[in-house]
């Protein structure tokens, strides 16, 4: 079956490597919106508004089911393209459920674009599975546009990494929470798919024992599950396109770009 996935740049990137590895033998086609990125920074409107152009030329391409591999697009524009097309549109969600149901004592760090933190989806899902009251968020916008620079462990992310969580914890005392620190997290959540390229950064910050985990397995266990209850056809052997905003990718060096963040994947 053809399936389409689309992001604002290369976060997007991590749930068509999972794809990969459970639906090895479907036609992909992966659309970065790389005129309008990053979502994050956009209005709700906007994002809107790029979420349907990208899924109209999913579709006008033969796909058969739409993957928002973008929790900013996902936040906002889900319910909207659901009503508006026919085909199965699968959005990624924070795995704040998971994280809670595996966190022991710590606590859990959302880490996210500033428009998914704010957004009501998410504040609703973190109040409804959080009884405890263990759940933290944060915005770390810039990752995204290290991430589309295919930077992910240099002097300047780490930089900023330190920077950004220092004054979130020093933020935390102003606030009479004293006690607690980065050794109090226990597991990490990566609410925007950009995040996973950066797992090595982060466990520089936080140590080794940190669970991390996203929402991408769940995402393709849901595509494939919907798509099968559907009846769809594999496409019985494997294949990728990449478009930047509409436009085929087939100059090498970008084709190299987007198959090496692929292959980091698997580190």
């Amino acid at each position: 079956m053809k399936i389409g996935m689309f992001d604002s740049g290369v976060g997007g990137l991590t749930l068509l490597h999972k794809a990969i590895q459970m639906m090895p033998e479907e036609a992909y086609f992966y659309y970065a919106d790389t005129d309008h990125v990053p979502y994050g920074k956009k209005t709700a409107t906007a994002v809107i508004g790029y979420s349907d152009e990208a899924v109209s030329f999913l579709q006008s391409h033969g796909c058969e089911a739409v993957v928002i591999a973008c929790n900013t697009a996902t936040s906002v524009a889900a319910e909207y393209l659901r009503k508006k097309y026919d085909i199965p549109i699968i959005g990624i969600e924070p795995a704040v459920k998971p994280a809670v149901a595996k966190n022991k004592v710590g606590r859990i760090l959302v880490i996210a674009t500033p428009i998914t933190v704010k957004e009501r989806k998410l504040i609703e899902l973190v109040s409804r599975v959080d009884e405890a009251h263990k759940v933290d968020m944060l915005a770390l916008p810039e990752l995204v546009t290290f991430a589309e620079k295919g930077e992910f462990d240099s002097p300047d992310v780490c930089n900023y990494l330190r920077t950004t969580l220092d004054a979130f914890f020093e933020a935390n005392k102003v606030k009479g929470r004293d006690g607690i620190t980065h050794d109090e997290y226990d597991v990490l959540v990566f609410g925007c798919t950009h995040f996973n390229h950066f797992e090595g950064a982060l466990r520089k910050y936080f140590g080794d024992s940190i669970l991390m985990i996203d929402g991408a397995e769940g995402t393709i266990k849901n595509l494939k599950h919907i798509m099968e209850e559907r009846g769809a056809v594999s496409e019985g052997r494997f294949s990728v396109e990449f478009f930047e905003s509409g436009r085929k990718v087939s100059d090498k060096s970008k084709l190299d770009f987007y198959r090496s963040l692929l292959t980091h994947l698997d580190k």
